[in-house]
């Protein structure tokens, strides 16, 4: 039987494909063809391998490759038709009282090239557009529907980052300790797949390291890297023993129902050096600021611009989000469905924050071959500023 006790709400629906089309229209589009699964499961309500086709005008029409009956039981659209071969499409548009569009949007900005020059060939006299930053925009913005199931997904972060205490100890590898960790996420219903819209972008739970292996930098668009288990991976646990008197990194994301929850903590076996105490305070400084400053209207950009402002005047500018060359330039992104939403709280964001958007906030500190110091919460933006889900102790965590 299909677990469709959860399903995304008729209503939900109707309002994100009401939105899509004013975005259409105000863009000259006819349409949108959909077909990335984050997109598909926001639009449709199910992730089942599909097109969904929504013209600006009239009902939009899910069709359905595989599987087509878990579809129907997902999803709350009223037109769902089976597709054995997207060929069809073209011919099933006229069947159901849709003209073949003049302007098309797809979300070129993760549509494999083949892919795109096969839809070329089917649509032969549309223009195929990049509507990839619209629907982005729109997903920034988060319903009440979905603020509520990010804020149950941060209490179940919250959870884990209480549990740590059972399982750390001196002398256990990172790699054991997080799956223990992880073990206890999936009991609690993690759902063991995070979402990234970055070409390349992957992440397994989040990253736990300790000491110097945290502060090994990586590919991924991520203060943190990690010695990693090998190459072949290049982040995340290693097998290095966690010691005491080095801080504990627990970055790890919570899954529930499709939503996420970024959050980092920091713990320490029988308690760190006093420098890297005052480190992780200043982090919490930089957390405050922001939080008090992200109110709608006030670029993203300005937001990483006063962090970068404090952190200098701090004395950690050459640490902050990484070390050197290797330090990436923003404070904080937009989470949801995937890891990497709108907005970027980074360099040079002209994009404004509006009420209802989710911002992960991470301030960290990297240090060579010591360790990394910060925190990370999940808050959703209001006329107040950054509101904070999380409430787990954002100290150090002293084992």
């Amino acid at each position: 039987m299909y677990n469709t006790e959860e399903n995304t709400p008729k209503s939900e629906l109707e309002i994100r494909i009401n939105q899509l089309k004013i975005a259409l229209e105000k863009n000259s589009i006819d349409a949108a063809l959909i077909l990335q699964k984050a997109d598909l499961f926001y639009f449709a309500g199910t992730i089942q391998q599909s097109h969904l086709y929504v013209p600006i005008d009239g009902e939009p029409l899910l069709m359905v490759h595989k599987s087509f009956d878990r579809a129907l039981a997902e999803s709350a659209l009223q037109r769902i038709i089976p597709l054995d071969n997207p060929k069809q499409i073209p011919g099933f548009l006229p069947e159901y009282g849709m003209g073949i569009p003049r302007t098309l949007g797809m979300e070129l900005d993760v549509l494999p090239a083949n892919m795109y020059l096969n839809y070329r060939e089917l649509f032969e006299e549309t223009k195929l557009l990049d509507i990839s930053h619209l629907i982005r925009l729109i997903r920034s913005i988060k319903s009440n529907y979905e603020v509520g199931l990010i804020a149950e997904a941060v209490k179940f972060s919250d959870q884990i980052a209480g549990s740590v205490k059972e399982f750390l100890k001196e002398g256990i590898s990172e790699i054991e300790f997080a799956g223990l960790v992880e073990a206890r996420a999936r009991k609690l219903g993690h759902q063991g797949v995070l979402r990234m819209r970055l070409w390349g972008g992957e992440m397994f739970y989040g990253h736990i390291m300790a000491g110097s292996s945290a502060a090994v930098p990586s590919y991924l668009s991520s203060p943190t890297g990690g010695s990693a288990v090998s190459p072949a991976v290049a982040q995340g646990s290693s097998f290095r023993p966690i010691r005491r008197h080095e801080p504990i990194l627990v970055d790890y994301v919570f899954v529930y129902k499709g939503y996420l929850s970024d959050h980092t903590r920091i713990f320490a076996i029988d308690g760190l050096a006093d420098d890297l105490i005052k480190a992780h305070h200043a982090m919490l400084d930089v957390q405050a600021l922001v939080k008090k400053e992200a109110v709608p209207g006030v670029k993203a950009g300005q937001i990483y611009d006063m962090a970068i402002d404090m952190v200098k005047d701090l004395g950690y500018a050459n640490n902050f989000m990484g070390f050197d060359e290797e330090r990436i330039n923003f404070v904080g992104h937009g989470i949801g469905i995937e890891i990497d939403e709108y907005p970027f709280l980074a360099k040079g964001q002209s994009l404004e924050l509006q009420e209802g958007m989710i911002i992960a906030l991470e301030p960290k500190l990297i240090f060579p071959g010591v360790g990394v110091v910060g925190i990370e919460n999940t808050h959703v933006v209001t006329k107040k500023g950054l509101k904070q889900f999380g409430h787990f102790n954002e100290e150090i965590n002293v084992v």
